[in-house]
């Protein structure tokens, strides 16, 4: 039972002098008659609003059960967002976009969803895997933070890239050479040697158990760009 401000005022007849014919009542009676009311008064509230919790709170687990997100809505934000897909070349195309869309779908929920690179379609990615875990990895700390501003409900990490495209060649043959020992498949990255390991980024994004990763970035336009090596 919610409390109130509300004041009990109790009212007492005025005690006028009795005749010898009049009939007073005991104030140990009347007060026996008030401990009585508001006795039954309190039991009544007690056992009303002990009766009334549980059934609230099963409504609220129903209602913050994970559901996958209905196909109709997932299908709706599918279709606008490849519309006109080709008047921003930084866009991915209506089969792009189908492709990812489809992984997604056939993961079971909650997903773990990694994305590398904040584009265009960073709020269709978080809005598709719903009720699952998806997080953001960009090189611009910029970008984040903007994103985190506008978007508080995004998880997302600034890292920073330390390769270039240019050394593409040379970070290949290394790896290579490096499959046994640095840069082994299975390892903690947190203290990984390699030069492709990815390891300034927070400590719980390593131990969880992703189930999609997509890459798209950071930028490999350029020779001077990070290239994707990294995150590949």
């Amino acid at each position: 039972m919610k409390a109130s401000n509300a004041k009990l005022i109790v009212f007492h007849p005025s005690l006028h002098k009795q005749g010898s014919g009049t009939i007073t009542a005991s104030p140990r009676i009347w007060f026996l008659v008030f401990l009585s009311f508001f006795t039954f008064a309190f039991a009544l509230t007690f056992f009303t609003a002990k009766d009334a919790i549980p059934i609230a709170k099963t409504g609220t687990d129903t209602a913050a059960g994970s559901s996958p997100l209905p196909a109709t809505v997932f299908n709706a934000l599918l279709h606008y967002a490849s519309l006109n897909s080709s008047t921003v070349s930084s866009r991915m195309s209506a089969v792009e976009l189908k492709t990812i869309a489809n992984v997604l779908r056939r993961c079971k929920a909650p997903c773990n969803f990694l994305v590398f690179g904040l584009t265009h379609e960073t709020l269709l990615w978080h809005s598709l895997n719903h009720k699952g875990r998806t997080v953001f990895v960009d090189e611009s700390a910029y970008l984040v933070s903007k994103l985190e501003e506008k978007h508080p409900e995004i998880e997302a990490y600034d890292v920073q890239f330390t390769t270039k495209v240019s050394e593409l060649h040379d970070l290949l043959d290394y790896t290579k050479e490096q499959l046994r020992g640095e840069c082994r498949p299975v390892q903690n990255l947190l203290f990984s040697d390699c030069k492709l390991g990815i390891n300034d980024l927070p400590n719980h994004i390593y131990d969880v158990p992703w189930d999609v990763i997509l890459i798209d970035g950071p930028r490999g336009f350029s020779s001077a760009a990070p290239g994707r090596m990294t995150a590949i």
